[in-house]
């Protein structure tokens, strides 16, 4: 397969524009990013729910598993995360993406250790404050997106123009809603310079997940994820007996604290490891209608490249 060049690409010295999102239990592991950075993408290591020993052994398997770039997304608001910092910084990956908190109170030490450093924003105003704090790069999170979308829900089709648009000498990273690479190509003419792929890649050989979870995602249409969690941290996760009980909390206006007792009552953790779909928080994209088989993450990565060639092929007179 053909090196991609974009900014993107350029900035963290990939071949492909593709990155695979640093997903809770599923790329919480060196198999997944590994598969995909030594494919041509970048792999991302889920650092939120990882004990330090965890943690520690996981970059050590990355840095002798490739001489490939690959990331770990680091979540600010963790418990524990000076404590993960001062891990990142001793083990110098080469590429850090860190969401849920502002930029500064990390950038000048991973600068300093070589690392380069990816923000995740979810609209043109933060996007502003972190290019001006001095980030490398954006992640923009769109609206179809799992896990965690914009409490906005503006879609990644406006948000990621939009914020190409407010800071046009910043290398985006655009995600949600991402299966194929008919979206990548999309993305790169909207003027982000790499897509990120999430629910895809939980529907890959090497993401850590309970088999159910994958069979859900595969067997999701377009329309079964639903956005709860609202003033609690909102989620996009499939349907299901927790998604139906904070709707009909969330739509009768239950106070807070009943609905945070439901919130909380569930978890991602549920339904990854103990494979609980009926009441864990499934967490998964709009685009898992398009997901339709499991795979290794290394097919996904050349079949999003060769369908993202066939997607500007099309557009040639």
């Amino acid at each position: 397969m053909r090196r991609i060049a974009t900014p993107v690409t350029t900035l963290l010295d990939i071949d492909l524009p593709i990155v695979q999102a640093g997903m809770s239990w599923a790329s919480s592991c060196s198999a997944l990013p590994l598969a995909v950075s030594n494919a041509g993408g970048l792999g991302v290591v889920a650092a939120g729910p990882m004990r330090l020993p965890d943690l520690r052994r996981t970059l050590d398997e990355m840095a002798d598993g490739t001489e490939s770039p690959w990331a770990v997304n680091m979540p600010l608001y963790r418990a524990g995360a000076e404590e993960v910092i001062d891990l990142l910084i001793e083990r110098r990956p080469p590429v850090l993406i860190a969401s849920q908190g502002g930029p500064r109170r990390y950038l000048d030490r991973f600068h300093d250790v070589g690392t380069t450093c990816l923000h995740v924003v979810a609209g043109t105003e933060h996007a502003k404050k972190a290019v001006d704090a001095g980030v490398d790069g954006l992640v923009v999170v769109g609206a179809e997106a799992g896990g965690h979308p914009p409490p906005g829900l503006v879609t990644t089709l406006i948000l990621t123009r939009a914020v190409a648009t407010a800071v046009p000498d910043t290398p985006i990273v655009a995600s949600g809603g991402l299966a194929d690479g008919a979206g990548l190509a999309a993305m790169l003419a909207l003027g982000a310079g790499a897509a990120q792929f999430g629910t895809r890649f939980l529907a890959s050989a090497e993401a850590t997940v309970h088999p159910d979870y994958k069979a859900a995602v595969v067997a999701a249409g377009i329309e079964s994820t639903r956005t709860v969690g609202r003033d609690l941290g909102l989620i996009r996760a499939l349907a299901n007996d927790f998604t139906d009980r904070m709707t009909e909390l969330e739509n009768s206006a239950a106070d807070l604290e009943r609905r945070r007792d439901a919130f909380t009552a569930s978890s991602l953790r549920d339904a990854a490891l103990d494979g609980d779909l009926k009441n864990g928080k499934v967490e998964a994209g709009q685009s898992a209608g398009l997901v339709t088989d499991v795979l290794p993450a290394a097919d996904i990565v050349r079949r999003i490249a060769e369908e993202y060639e066939a997607a500007v092929a099309r557009l040639r007179p």
